[in-house]
């Protein structure tokens, strides 16, 4: 072991991911994809892979249990699994799930936790084959692995977007930011007058897509209903900017996106402005959690979806390795990504 002690914030989250993964060697031929997508890709057998993949969430750093309830939180842990496999385009079918609580919570706490899971599981069509228990000394921690499957050639990389490329995104962003904006405020209110009543009847919208965010496993059906296997895909857990920018770097590309392209909800716009006098196109390039899909498609397959009503055309892939936001001026800044930091 090196006497040199280097400060994770020196490297991030991502640097750090780097940094393991160059020290990995593969052993088996049927490792097709490690470390660097939305799930690791295995190929038992010619015509089928299998999909993998595992989040954390962690208490006080993922959650707050002062306005997150339990079942909430166990429908989010399965969904945002579920949306690594959308991501990669592809079927998603049984989970694993890893809990450690501390004696404050109740059997029929946990219960709750495993409701929300349940409706996740039956929302998505997966099933709950196992998983571990332990005890835990700093809160509650939830791992869950989802485990997928696909043909081979229908799986979509973050590493294969091509110039002219058309980028696309689902729904709409910066959402689930101004939601969890919205809970720290209030929590903020209730600490100080632990009398109050929550105010936020008029921010359904934001705060249901804090709590109970969706994977677009329904995009991912229509995408193949359609005969459409996207170019490059990945979900939108860390903003719009760091995905494009995650794409552009495995792709070695460049792209440039326009800002009154980006698909912005009513509410959010209102709650960025009115209430925290913030912007609302940098709520959805960094907020993160949205979890749409970001995905490119061939410009031959822009007619198949043109006047879809969920999918927003937001820009094109180019062969320059630079990344550009066109803003509402026209004029163009480079994209960056400044968005959750891990470390």
């Amino acid at each position: 072991m090196s006497n040199t002690r280097t400060e994770l914030s020196a490297l991030g989250e991502f640097g750090f991911i780097n940094h393991i993964h160059k020290q990995i060697k593969i052993y088996n031929s049927s490792t097709k994809k490690g470390i660097g997508d939305d799930a690791a890709v295995i190929q038992p057998t010619a015509n089928e892979v299998t999909l993998v993949s595992t989040d954390l969430l962690v208490e006080k750093i993922h959650f707050d249990l002062t306005y997150t309830p339990l079942k909430h939180l166990g429908y989010k842990a399965i969904a945002v699994n579920v949306s690594d496999i959308a991501a990669m385009n592809g079927k998603p079918e049984q989970v694993t799930v890893g809990i450690a609580v501390s004696n404050r919570f109740s059997v029929e706490a946990l219960d709750e936790l495993y409701a929300g899971m349940r409706l996740a599981c039956e929302q998505y069509n997966v099933d709950i084959v196992g998983g571990d228990t332990t005890s835990s000394t700093s809160g509650l921690v939830i791992a869950v692995t989802v485990i997928g499957k696909a043909q081979p050639q229908q799986v979509v990389y973050r590493n294969t977007a091509r110039p002219t490329d058309i980028i696309c995104v689902t729904g709409d962003l910066g959402a689930a930011y101004l939601g969890l904006q919205l809970l720290e405020r209030e929590k903020q209110e209730f600490l100080v007058n632990p009398s109050m009543q929550p105010q936020l009847s008029d921010y359904e919208y934001v705060i249901g897509r804090q709590l109970k965010p969706e994977a677009r496993m329904d995009i991912i059906h229509e995408l193949a209903d359609i005969g459409i296997v996207p170019t490059a895909m990945i979900d939108i857990s860390d903003g719009l900017a760091s995905e494009v920018l995650h794409i552009c770097s495995q792709s070695k590309v460049g792209a440039v996106i326009f800002e009154d392209k980006i698909p912005l909800d009513k509410e959010t716009y209102d709650v960025a402005l009115n209430q925290f006098s913030l912007e609302p196109t940098t709520c959805a390039l960094n907020g993160g959690e949205d979890y749409e899909l970001l995905f490119t498609i061939s410009q031959k397959d822009y007619e198949k979806i043109k006047n879809h009503s969920d999918i927003s055309f937001i820009g094109y892939i180019t062969e320059d390795k630079s990344a550009y936001l066109v803003t509402r001026g026209n004029q163009q800044v480079p994209l960056k990504a400044q968005g959750w930091k891990h470390f």
